[in-house]
């Protein structure tokens, strides 16, 4: 080989590792290049997420802001609605009052039952009521005046009657023995309905300033012992007391069945009807358990006459009255007085996450137990935020939660933990099921205040809401539950007092704290 050959050759190769070292530094700075890039997206990637979690914080601090505030002004709505309502009551009185001798072709009825000629009359005896007579309306409780109509046409002077018969109006009063001050700014009667604003922990006794006149029966469904006394029940009622009764419309069908004799009972139709149920019924008796008891005040969506519950069933914790001895219950009831238990129910306002504001709600349901949150067939925990009236309280990590009347106190809640609590305590429970923390206890309410539940927008799954153990309702993220005091109890009727009632059955229902006594010849105190 030449020499020229061998530098051509030798500059060939060098040129060839010259290309080589360049090719590797640029693969070199490119894939530096790409990791610093790389680097970069991540930073501002976790810098852009960073302000998002902050922005929706934000976000989320704003909407419960307008949430207290909307919330506050549907509170002062319902102050104001009410405060409407009591002036156009008063200034119908008043105008009442102001016409002097109108024709009263058909007559009204005072509160003794007797026929007044004309509206003048009519209100002559309402402001002699309201001037405290003891005749009528008494220093301890006020009663009704109203005139109810059926509707009915008959020549007949009775069936005149019956088409002008007003309401059996009574008076309420508690203290020792029924005595005591009735105080109209705690429990209120108008019209023949009762309203409370805030509960009075002493007894409280009914007594009749008219005669009862119609009593609804409610039984317990495919029981052949309930449909043989309910058959007993409402010929009594009917031969030996003079009373209309009215029933269901299946019990009605089974009465016609067994007999046509039981043709004068009476039904409904539709629920038109029984939205106006309270304006007729005197007083409302349930055949069976609790779950009647339920039923029954699940019919009446406003004011409530006063429950003689008969134990039928299972557990008794609200049906003191035994149903052998029915006659001598119901005649003593009848005649009066009788010692009533109120238990409050609560209303509970379902907002959906879509809804405009506060307002738009859907329909109120009223429940006398309680309303249970839970994660349905969900796997994942419920994820719940809590408030009470505009304070935060706590966020439910668990099964879920109950939110309970005291007269609840001893169903749910009181398996999840709750405490027992006597029907006339004022105040709302708050009890969590299986909570996934071992500090979380219940809690007891005062009855005043206003409960919302909320399902927060990071819940991994959606919460489901029962109502009395039915009207089961899915609550998605961003949807609330609303839960407050009703202003209609449910009265029940007593054997005795409500609190001799109250631990007979927490003893005969749970046997509570039944164990064996101690032994007189075990170790003595020297």
């Amino acid at each position: 080989m030449s020499h020229q050959e061998f530098d051509s050759e030798g500059t060939l190769n060098n040129s060839r590792s010259q290309l080589a070292s360049g090719l590797t530094e640029s693969l070199c700075t490119f894939d530096s290049e790409k990791v610093v890039q790389e680097y970069l997206q991540q930073s501002v990637v976790k810098g852009v997420d960073d302000h998002l979690v902050e922005f929706s914080e934000a976000l989320r601090t704003v909407a419960k802001a307008l949430r207290r505030v909307a919330e506050g002004k549907a509170s002062a709505k319902a102050e104001a609605a009410e405060w409407k309502r009591k002036y156009e009551l008063e200034r119908t009185r008043n105008l009442q009052q102001e016409h002097k001798r109108l024709p009263s072709p058909e007559g009204y009825y005072d509160c003794k039952g007797k026929k007044t000629e004309n509206l003048t009359d009519q209100c002559s005896l309402e402001s002699l009521a309201n001037d405290k007579s003891e005749k009528c309306c008494g220093r301890d409780g006020i009663c009704s005046h109203e005139v109810l109509r059926d509707g009915e046409t008959d020549s007949d002077s009775k069936m005149i009657h019956s088409r002008m018969r007003r309401k059996a109006s009574f008076r309420l009063s508690w203290g020792c023995n029924g005595s005591g001050q009735h105080k109209h700014d705690i429990v209120s009667f108008e019209r023949g309905n009762i309203t409370t604003a805030v509960r009075s922990s002493k007894q409280i006794s009914l007594r009749w300033e008219s005669q009862p006149q119609v009593v609804l029966i409610l039984t317990k469904p495919n029981s052949t012992t309930v449909r043989i006394l309910c058959a007993e029940m409402v010929r009594w009622l009917k031969d030996q007391k003079k009373i209309n009764i009215i029933v269901e419309p299946r019990v009605r069908s089974e009465l016609l069945t067994e007999s046509s004799y039981f043709n004068f009972v009476q039904t409904w139709e539709d629920d038109k009807e029984i939205l106006l149920l309270h304006t007729k019924i005197d007083l409302v008796v349930t055949l069976g358990g609790d779950g009647t008891v339920l039923w029954a005040a699940s019919m009446f969506k406003g004011p409530v006459p006063p429950v003689v519950p008969f134990s039928l069933g299972s557990l008794g914790f609200m049906t003191p009255f035994h149903s052998e001895n029915y006659r001598e219950y119901l005649d003593a009831i009848l005649r009066g007085p009788i010692s009533i238990t109120l238990r409050h129910r609560l209303q509970c306002f379902v907002i959906r996450d879509g809804a405009k504001d506060e307002l738009e709600t859907e329909e109120p349901i009223l429940v006398l137990n309680e309303v249970t949150i839970d994660r349905g067939i969900s796997s994942y925990l419920t994820n719940l935020e809590c408030y009470c009236d505009s304070s935060f309280v706590t966020c439910v990590q668990g099964d879920g939660l109950i939110i309970s009347t005291t007269s609840g106190s001893t169903a749910y809640s009181l398996a999840a933990g709750g405490s027992m609590v006597h029907p006339q305590v004022p105040g709302i429970l708050f009890t969590p099921i299986c909570p996934h923390s071992l500090s979380f206890r219940p809690l007891i309410l005062p009855e005043h205040v206003t409960l919302r539940v909320q399902v927060p927008f990071n819940s991994r799954g959606h919460a489901w809401a029962s109502f009395d153990g039915k009207d089961r309702k899915q609550l998605a993220a961003g949807d609330a539950l609303v839960c407050s005091m009703a202003p209609w109890p449910v009265p029940t009727a007593c054997q005795v007092d409500s609190t001799t009632d109250f631990l007979r059955s927490i003893h005969e229902g749970l046997h509570w704290n039944l164990r064996k006594p101690q032994l007189f010849d075990g170790p003595r105190e020297s």
